[in-house]
């Protein structure tokens, strides 16, 4: 059995060596093409065309998104979900290299057709829009994407490899204040400053990020202010987003950011709305221990070092939800720069040779990963049991 492993990830690395080429233009024609979430139409094409003439069954329009899609290969007893991610971020682009989380998960699930007989394993790819704060994988869930994979896999571009990446929990949030505007110098004292209710609020959140967690973040932005200095402020509004590891203290914290929010209005008058997008809230990353030992074997096979986590500094994912219902790995992996993500400078990175060189050891990696999953006698019975022991959490 272990030649034939053997035998099999050859030829998936092999693979993506063949169609390397055809993987670096698709993440070049991506990262200069940038589209923001559910309108990666672009991108999509790209990534159907070439999953389809490499052989899967695809369905495009999926799970009720215009820009998601499903590739299905294989018949095998065991499925195996390959995600992949697409959108950018406003402004700066591909500052997230979702380009070569693109093209590292379907180079992965083309060399696992190539590497497996369609007896061996069911191979999906998931194209997975709006991972950038609206959840597109969250809509897949609800939708039934998952209910007939047995494990999901991708990895995220970073300064560093690192296979078991913690990802925060993350509730998103918009609050709005209204109170009276009226001429600021006049007749000030008829007024109601909305925007000194936002700034209490501010504040409040600001010295509530001493006590709390580690494993926790607070931060955020006022996305309105006012019209004009001489108006009293009669409309504010702000965006926050409330993270942690823990999805109990997720809930505590929340209700303390909703008090600092009641502070403002309580202080100033003015009226209050909160919106939680409840519907759009990302679950922490489940680790799955065997998941991420296969991993970290096979991406050492290859050259990867792997940088053990000391401190903790994260982000989030709708990864996470996944990870909630089924096994699921979400590692990271270096672009051969030490550029921090969601930066103009990470988004020049993102199309370096070295950041395509690292996308295409990754795929193999991904697809190695996948080969033990279908084929190493035991590995798939250990990852559920551990999925179970762990528990299952919720779906988003």
């Amino acid at each position: 059995m272990t030649a034939n492993i053997d035998e099999a990830k050859q030829r998936a690395a092999q693979h993506v060596e063949e169609v390397a080429a055809e993987l670096t233009r698709i993440s070049e024609t991506i990262h200069a093409n940038p589209e923001l979430a559910y309108e990666e139409r672009h991108a999509c094409a790209q990534l159907v065309a070439f999953v389809r003439a490499q052989g899967f069954d695809v369905r495009e329009g999926a799970y009720g998104m215009e820009t998601a899609f499903r590739g299905d290969w294989g018949e095998g007893p065991v499925t195996i979900a390959v995600c992949a991610e697409y959108d950018a971020l406003p402004e700066i682009g591909h500052a997230c290299g979702h380009n070569l989380i693109a093209t590292s998960g379907v180079g992965a699930a083309v060399a696992l057709k190539a590497a497996l007989d369609p007896t061996q394993a069911r191979v999906v790819i998931l194209g997975t829009p709006a991972e950038e704060g609206s959840g597109g994988k969250i809509v897949m869930i609800r939708n039934g994407c998952f209910d007939d994979i047995d494990v999901a896999m991708m990895a995220h571009p970073a300064p560093a490899d690192i296979a078991d990446a913690p990802m925060f929990g993350v509730a998103h949030v918009d609050v709005e204040y209204r109170g009276k505007s009226v001429h600021a110098s006049v007749f000030p004292e008829q007024g109601l400053n909305a925007l000194d209710a936002l700034v209490t609020a501010y504040q409040s959140i600001a010295q509530l990020r001493q006590h709390i967690r580690r494993d926790a973040r607070l931060h955020g932005i006022i996305t309105h202010g006012g019209d004009a200095a001489n108006i009293v402020p009669g409309l504010t509004r702000a965006t926050f987003y409330v993270r942690s590891l823990k999805p109990w203290y997720l809930e505590q914290l929340k209700a303390r950011v909703k008090a600092c929010f009641e502070a403002g209005a309580l202080a100033t008058g003015c009226e209050l709305s909160i919106d939680w997008h409840a519907d759009q809230e990302y679950a922490p990353m489940k680790i799955n221990r065997p998941l991420v030992e296969a991993y970290r074997r096979n991406g050492e096979a290859l050259g990867k070092l792997f940088y053990e986590m000391k401190d903790l500094t994260s982000g989030s994912s709708d990864m996470g939800n996944v990870s909630q219902v089924v096994p699921s790995i979400h590692p990271n992996f270096g672009v051969g720069s030490p550029t921090f993500t969601h930066s103009p400078e990470f988004t020049a990175v993102a199309a370096t040779d070295a950041a395509h060189a690292a996308m295409l050891q990754t795929a193999k990696t991904l697809a190695m990963t996948g080969i033990d999953v279908a084929l190493e006698p035991g590995l798939l019975d250990e990852i559920k049991r551990e999925f179970g022991a762990s528990g299952r959490g919720p779906q988003g």
